[in-house]
């Protein structure tokens, strides 16, 4: 069944925002897209890079007459905003958003919605390290998850209806309450991102002789992490502080884990260790075959030729074909 909005109005325009608008007009989902956002600068990226129809300042100004509302700010503004275009929503408008925790959404945004909107708040779980307008590719979704966690009340026509629409921009949907989003997300994304942040802050504070090594011998290992590390600041301020008891509980149970391989280190237990380490790495090909990652070495890493070696100094030396 196909699916397709009058007017799709975007409050704020991100990576997330961007790459919906560019995932939507690719794929003829809607007829307008209306833009808003607070930063002139930033709405004048949007226009000069095309993703929009209408660009505003005025959130309530951009939601008049859309079908479709999306909130892709952070988290932490959302309750201002619902504030702001609640009273302009449109009788049989959708209502939804892209935040990485649900029940903050649904207590700050739900009391300001009215009558005849369908608020069904959503989490597309896809994103890179980038931010800002130009982050945005419309390919951003594709073969990603997509969490729906519509409200109470809400019609069950309109949760197919904005389902249609993620999956017609590529992801897979799945719905769920509120409240198990945000503990399943909180040991999946939130926790993993604390860590990184606190491991890349660790080197931050090495004097600046270490620091320099560390960073030129960077392994695999924390070049993943600074990429985890590197992501938008402001967004992930407001999900610790939105998501905080999931996070906690999350951060408890890490913490108590982390306390044993401190032991199993300290008294020499190969035997634990090995234990761990197997176990995990069942976790790593769990995820491998539920097509969330590449199996290829050094994780489908792009690598460049390496540079031919120079004979001469070969030959000279006792290499090459000669030797």
């Amino acid at each position: 069944m196909s699916v397709h909005f009058k007017k799709l109005a975007l409050i704020g325009i991100g990576l997330i925002g961007s790459s919906i608008a560019l995932a939507a007009r690719r794929q003829g989902l809607v007829d307008v897209i209306s833009v808003a956002t607070r930063r002139q600068e930033t709405l004048d990226e949007a226009r000069e890079l095309g993703l929009g129809d209408i660009y505003t300042l005025d959130a309530a100004e951009a939601v008049r007459g859309a079908d479709l509302v999306i909130l892709c700010a952070p988290v932490g503004a959302y309750g201002a905003l619902a504030e702001a275009v609640g009273p302009h929503l449109e009788p049989g408008a959708i209502l939804s958003d892209v935040g990485s925790v649900k029940e903050h959404v649904v207590r700050v945004v739900g009391p300001h919605v009215p009558d005849g909107v369908s608020f069904i708040p959503g989490h597309p779980i896809a994103g890179t390290e980038h931010s800002g307008p130009s982050a945005g590719f419309a390919e951003l979704f594709a073969g990603r998850w997509c969490v729906l966690t519509p409200t109470e009340g809400v019609p069950q026509a309109d949760t197919d209806r904005l389902v249609r629409f993620w999956q017609a921009m590529g992801s897979k949907v799945e719905c769920m309450d509120a409240a198990h989003h945000d503990m399943v997300l909180a040991i999946t994304s939130h926790i993993p991102h604390l860590v990184a942040y606190n491991i890349v802050g660790t080197v931050a504070d090495l004097e600046a002789a270490t620091q320099s090594e560390v960073i030129k011998f960077s392994a695999s290992g924390f070049r993943d992490f600074t990429r985890i590390a590197a992501s938008d600041p402001v967004m992930w301020r407001d999900v610790f502080l939105t998501n905080k008891d999931a996070v906690l509980e999350m951060l408890g149970r890490f913490s108590e884990d982390l306390s044993v391989l401190q032991r199993a280190v300290r008294n020499g237990d190969g035997a634990a260790l090995e234990t761990m380490f197997t176990r995990t790495r069942a976790i790593r090909r769990s995820v491998i075959d539920a097509g969330q990652e590449t199996a290829a070495p050094d994780f489908g890493r792009p690598h460049e030729t390496p540079p031919s070696p120079d004979v001469s100094y070969l030959r000279e030396h006792g290499g090459g074909d000669d030797a």
